[in-house]
Parts: structure tokens; sequence; C-alpha cells
């Protein structure tokens, strides 16, 4: 027999979550995690199903985040961007709980190699195979002459991060991430390495991906 709760009970949705079990939670950060090793100081770490339960965070941030459109300059003329984004600074509040949670946790586990924690997130919607980023490096800032750490969070369907060294040349490592997964970009390769993530024509739904970065790097 189920029964309705009072309308007075304040149970906020984080809470309604936790106690039928569907509230999205984080799995041990070193367990599962491999490194691949790429050339020129550069590496990239893998956790698939770090977020565990993630589709309840997925659908919180397709609701919640003030999704935007943007237009870029390509040569002549002014181009949408094919993806929504968000972008949240130091000092701004995280869409939820987890992701902070998740920023705290990648930021001591990576101290030793970093030095610095991670600050920032941008977020990005692939709403479906028509979007996605074409090939670049995170070298605004510091990233272009520093070491760093890039941590994505991917949510939502699984879509390929590709890797290959700056410059040109064939695709070195493809991951397929999504559903929970964690991909993690360090030492030189932002400066060394370009990842993207294709457009694709067979039929795929929405992934979010969060970025979460230190100080000074975009």
């Amino acid at each position: 027999m189920t029964t309705q709760p009072s309308l007075l009970d304040e149970v906020t949705a984080d809470e309604a979550l936790t106690s039928a079990g569907r509230a999205p939670s984080l799995a041990p950060l070193g367990e599962g995690l491999v490194r691949h090793v790429l050339s020129r100081g550069a590496w990239v770490d893998v956790r698939p199903g770090w977020v565990q339960r993630s589709e309840a965070l997925f659908e919180h941030l397709l609701a919640d985040v003030p999704w935007r459109a943007e237009r870029r300059q390509m040569y002549d003329r002014e181009v949408d961007v094919p993806r929504l984004l968000c972008f949240y600074g130091e000092e701004a509040v995280l869409p939820h709980a987890l992701l902070a949670e998740a920023r705290d946790a990648l930021s001591a586990h990576y101290l030793p190699e970093l030095g610095e924690p991670l600050r920032t997130a941008g977020l990005c919607l692939y709403r479906d195979g028509r979007d996605g980023v074409a090939w670049h490096g995170d070298r605004l800032g510091r990233s272009s002459r520093e070491d760093t750490v890039v941590a994505i969070i991917s949510l939502g369907a699984p879509r390929p991060l590709v890797l290959r060294p700056r410059g040109g040349g064939p695709t070195a490592l493809r991951v397929p991430v999504g559903h929970g997964d964690l991909l993690v970009m360090g030492g030189s390769c932002q400066r060394t390495w370009e990842h993207a993530v294709p457009k694709t024509s067979k039929p795929v739904g929405p992934r979010v991906s969060v970025q979460l970065r230190p100080r000074g790097v975009r």
C-alpha cells in the first residue's frame, strides 16, 4: 500500500531522491582509473562510471542549467556554435551539489601533480549528433605555456572524445564517454595535443559535458 506525503512535509528534491535510492553519487575515484600515457609529456586518465545513478544528475542539469546559444566569427561571417553552453566562475554556486563534491575530490586526487585546486566549471550540452566541437586545445590563459589538468564528466548518451597530436595526423586515442564517465587530460595535453567531439549522422541522444579547470585555464 502506498501513502501520499503531506503537503506540509518539508522535503527537498535532493532528500526525496536520496530516500528513493535514486540520488547520484561518486564511486571511489582511484578504483578503475586507467592512465593512457601520450607523447611529449601528455596523459589521459579514464574512469568509467564514476558518477553512479548519473541519469538523475543528467536530468537535473538539462532542466536547471541556464543554457545559452552562442555565435562566433568564422572567416567573414558569424555562425552558431554547435552546442549550448554555460560557465560557472570561481565564486559561482554550481548547479548541483554533486558537481562541487566531484570538483573537490578531483582537486584532492590531482593536487600532487597539479599543485592547485580545480576552480571553474564549463558545461556543454550536445543536443544530438549535429552538435560537436572541432579539433582544439584548451589554450586560453596559463595552459598555453604551463602543464595543467582539465577534468571532464560526461552525462547522458555516449559520444567519442578523440585525441591527436597538435598539428594534425590520425586520431591516436578514441574514448566513448557518457553515463557518468570521467576523462581527465593532464600534463602538456592542452599544449601538445588536440581533442574533439566529432559530429555524427547517426541517431544519438543528448549529452552534457562538465569541464572542471584550475584558475586561469580556458
